[in-house]
């Protein structure tokens, strides 16, 4: 299981180091610590770009420090889904088939080197499955007070997880074990939970929970990024990995044995979720942090049958983890790939040539405008490499910071058109070309406060 991570972790690492730039969302996350570091942003807790903020200024420009953290995280889901199946009963050939089938997960290959909140977040999840598993056990109600820390801290990380425990406890409810329910520290953590997340709540509350107003423009995106309703039931499934999918199936077939009684919330609350998901078109990979659990109970069944054919079980599983290594390591170099194509740079780059080809006292009039969180999000994260400015942008949390200052009366904008803000400007003209059909704009002549035209542009949606 230990072994297992270590190398999990020193994959992960040379994949932060080769893969030298940032995946759009970690720029985000960048920017946001950078120049916007608070209780909430509209669609992020504070706790990933506080991070990237933290390792920053450990280690300014490491590619390898950014992405520490969360390589080790993923290391920690390896380890977490192996203690899991030392609770359910696993011996130690079996927990280590949980923990490879986690450390090939597909989701975990691929975002498990990247600070994203999506990929801390199965190393919350499953620090509380493993916690509700082990009281199963041993009854210790001290668990549950940790419980509560965890799912706070989780809290400020992805907002998702206050979805998992009411759908956990509903589960409990349904299937047992209803003494859980009768527990007063059990009821002590949920306020404990509450209070670790009440200040990035109360952000949200103060600035009109705009985070509930991302559930609708999640899914109208799940037709264009994940072949919609279809395509999200497909990969929930596809992205547990080859023997990540052979366990968790075989671990959901075999909670019909009486022995696993006690466990049969994890089933329903993995079944509930899915439908949930995809009903509601949310993202694909909002399961990676229950697969274990499932795949745990998959490999407890295989130790059982073991001693009545263990021929027979050890042609059908090495194959299959043969080929989920293979599919995983593949996935990881893609990951690589993906992000190494320096699209970021080169848009900075030339964002930076149209910029400084401006005149000197126009430059110092001038906001830079991204037309989605990610353009703004390039030229903030390469801002010092090409002397950038601090950018703005209308779309997601860019469009609840500040707006530019109203002693710029000029806007360089990025993006495809100039559309949305030609309304408050009396001239626009293309200044440069920064890829991918897009272009930067100067605009010119002002007709309206910022505060103005940020009221009435400030969108969640990515333009």
């Amino acid at each position: 299981m230990l072994s297992i991570a270590g190398v999990t972790a020193v994959l992960h690492c040379v994949a932060a180091v080769l893969g030298n730039e940032y995946w759009f969302d970690e720029m985000y996350m960048v920017a946001i610590g950078r120049h916007h570091l608070d209780w909430g942003s509209a669609d992020q807790p504070p706790l990933a770009p506080a991070l990237a903020a933290l390792m920053e200024s450990i280690a300014p420009g490491s590619m390898l420090a950014i992405r520490l953290p969360v390589a080790l995280a993923t290391a920690g889901t390896v380890v977490l889904a192996g203690l899991i199946a030392r609770e359910l009963g696993c011996d130690r050939r079996a927990q280590g088939f949980t923990a490879a089938a986690q450390a090939t997960v597909i989701w975990t290959a691929l975002a498990g080197h990247w600070l994203t909140p999506y990929s801390l977040e199965p190393l919350q999840w499953l620090l509380l499955m493993w916690l509700l598993v082990r009281w199963i056990r041993v009854r210790d109600d001290r668990l549950l007070l940790a419980s509560g820390v965890v799912v706070g801290v989780a809290a400020l990380t992805k907002f998702q997880v206050a979805v998992l425990c009411v759908v956990v406890l509903a589960a409990v409810a349904a299937v047992g074990p209803r003494d859980l329910l009768r527990r007063p520290l059990l009821w002590l953590g949920a306020a404990v939970a509450a209070l670790i997340a009440a200040p990035t709540l109360i952000w949200q509350a103060s600035n009109g929970w705009p985070q509930l107003q991302m559930a609708p423009v999640v899914a109208g995106e799940a037709e264009a990024l994940y072949a919609g309703r279809a395509g999200i039931a497909v990969q929930l499934i596809v992205f547990a990995g080859v023997a990540g999918i052979a366990l968790m199936l075989y671990g959901l077939w075999r909670l019909r044995d009486p022995q696993l009684r006690d466990y049969r919330f994890l089933g329903v609350t993995f079944v509930a979720l899915f439908v949930l998901f995809v009903v509601t078109a949310g993202r694909p990979y909002y399961l990676a942090g229950l697969y274990a659990p499932l795949m745990a109970i998959g490999a407890l069944a295989l130790q059982q049958r073991r001693a009545a054919a263990p021929r027979r079980q050890r042609w059908l599983v090495w194959p299959t983890y043969a080929v989920g290594t293979a599919l995983a390591l593949a996935t990881l170099a893609l990951s690589v790939i993906v992000v190494d194509d320096e699209a970021g740079e080169r848009i900075a780059a030339q964002t930076a040539a149209a910029y400084h080809g401006l005149p000197e006292h126009q430059r110092e009039r001038t906001a830079l405008i991204g037309a989605s969180y990610i353009l703004a999000a390039y030229a903030d994260g390469y801002a010092q490499r090409y002397s950038l400015p601090q950018a703005f942008s209308p779309s997601r949390s860019y469009g609840y910071f500040p707006p530019p200052p109203e002693s710029c009366d000029t806007a360089l904008y990025l993006g495809r058109d100039a559309a949305l803000l030609r309304p408050y400007f009396a001239d626009v003209r293309v200044v440069g070309d920064i890829g991918d059909d897009m272009r930067a704009y100067l605009l010119t002549g002002r007709q309206e406060s910022w505060a103005g035209i940020w009221s009435q542009t400030r969108t969640l949606t990515v333009s």
